[in-house]
């Protein structure tokens, strides 16, 4: 995807012009957080749709660059998804998505050699709507049959949630998913209450992101139900765009690093919360450079 990023110097007027920064930029959940796993060192394929046109080549070209194996498939008949964010003091967002080509990668267009991996991480928006939805459940399926692990980032509320609670907890039902991510106000939102602990009704690992009150990480593989904190130094950001895809990479390489039969651990867990942390306060701190259009 496309981020139009618009940061006003200060607070908007209705019906006038403030000034500000406008910038294009490389985004996308999915290709921020296959970003930031090759620049940790993980090896990571992106699987996405873009339109054949300049938008498109210059974003796999610049995750080609970081590292990224991409399998992108090329639609004519769309552009080339955009999201429009609109930037407040402090560093929260609003956002505007045309996601375009973004909905039109299908199942067919999957191969199963592409998903040989360790894990297969997906945001909810890739489960939603046809046929992309259609294609996020098929490579959970061929994930599964070549023996990955599937994360789960919940995303964006209002999307998951437009044909309501219900039908939200059958699509993360159905993906399975063995971690999942979400901030306070997604779990709440997907909840439907303010104990987060019920994510381990879906998930038998789950994050919980707090921006700068750090991360809440509950298990249920373990003789009893595990919760515990793991506090972040706060950071003043004018753009947050990016940090929680950031989070989820840094958690998912350090995580990934561990033996299989100690990932699940306390230590292990804070260990993976802390990387996740610092991939945070990286993208925070450097942000993400201009995309040329060229």
């Amino acid at each position: 995807m496309l981020d139009v990023v618009v940061i006003p110097d200060r607070p908007l007027e209705r019906g006038t012009d403030v000034p500000g920064r406008v910038a294009l930029r490389p985004g996308g959940s999915a290709a921020n957080t296959a970003r930031w796993l090759a620049r940790l060192g993980t090896r990571s394929t992106l699987v996405t749709a873009v339109g054949r046109d300049r938008a498109g080549r210059a974003l796999v070209e610049s995750l080609s660059r970081d590292g990224v194996t991409v399998r992108a498939t090329r639609v004519a008949s769309r552009p080339t998804g955009r999201i429009g964010v609109i930037v407040m003091f402090g560093g929260e967002r609003s956002f505007v998505a045309d996601r375009g080509a973004a909905n039109e990668l299908r199942p067919a267009d999957l191969r199963s050699g592409w998903f040989t991996g360790d894990l297969l991480h997906l945001p909810a928006y890739s489960l939603i709507g046809t046929p992309l939805g259609d294609a996020g459940r098929r490579a959970i399926e061929l994930a599964r049959e070549n023996g990955a692990l599937v994360s789960l980032d919940l995303a964006s509320a209002a999307p998951l949630l437009a044909k309501g609670r219900r039908a939200a907890h059958r699509l993360v039902e159905a993906a399975a998913p063995d971690i999942l991510f979400s901030t306070a106000a997604e779990a709440e939102a997907f909840i439907g209450g303010y104990d987060v602990t019920g994510l381990l009704d879906a998930a038998p690992l789950a994050i919980v992101k707090r921006g700068a009150g750090g991360a809440t990480l509950m298990s249920r593989d373990v003789p009893a139900p595990l919760r515990f904190e793991v506090a972040t130094p706060p950071l003043t950001a004018t753009d947050t765009t990016g940090a929680g895809d950031a989070f989820d990479a840094g958690f998912l390489s350090a995580f990934l690093s561990v033996p299989a039969d100690a990932r699940r651990r306390p230590a292990a867990l804070r260990r993976a919360a802390l990387a996740g942390h610092r991939a945070a306060a990286r993208q925070l701190t450097a942000g993400t450079s201009e995309l040329a259009l060229a």
